[in-house]
């Protein structure tokens, strides 16, 4: 079955910090892992992606603030958030390529995901 389910989600203070969790099944251990997040009235838009071989790729807005992980074994892939300010505010979604390889372009593109979890919602207060 393919299935995307995301945790970890909350409400902090800025300056504070969140550890997203997306467990995936047998199917994701050998894809292109990503990110993204929609904020109220805004365009979803791509935060971070890994490869197979843990290569990472950010958006500059979360660059030095927030890191992609990955436990192959487990099918899971993680989203560490420090710092946080309330511009990162969003429902946060994982996704998943039908390929290992993550495309090669700077700018994340939904369409270039195949799979899509629920969402876990980060709330960040000032």
């Amino acid at each position: 079955q393919v299935q995307l389910v995301e945790s970890g989600g909350g409400s902090v203070q800025a300056g504070g910090s969140l550890r997203l969790s997306c467990a995936g099944s047998e199917f994701f251990k050998s894809s292109c892992m990503g990110w993204f997040r929609q904020a109220p009235g805004k365009e979803r838009e791509g935060v971070a992606r890994i490869d197979t071989i843990g290569r990472t790729t950010y958006v500059d807005a979360v660059k030095g603030r927030f890191t992609i992980s990955r436990d192959n074994a487990e099918a899971k892939v993680y989203l560490e958030m420090n710092n946080l300010k309330p511009d990162d505010t969003a429902m946060y979604y994982c996704a998943a390529r039908g390929s290992g390889v993550c495309p090669a372009s700077p700018h994340f593109r939904d369409y270039e995901f195949h799979y899509w979890g629920q969402g876990t919602q980060v709330t960040i207060s000032s």
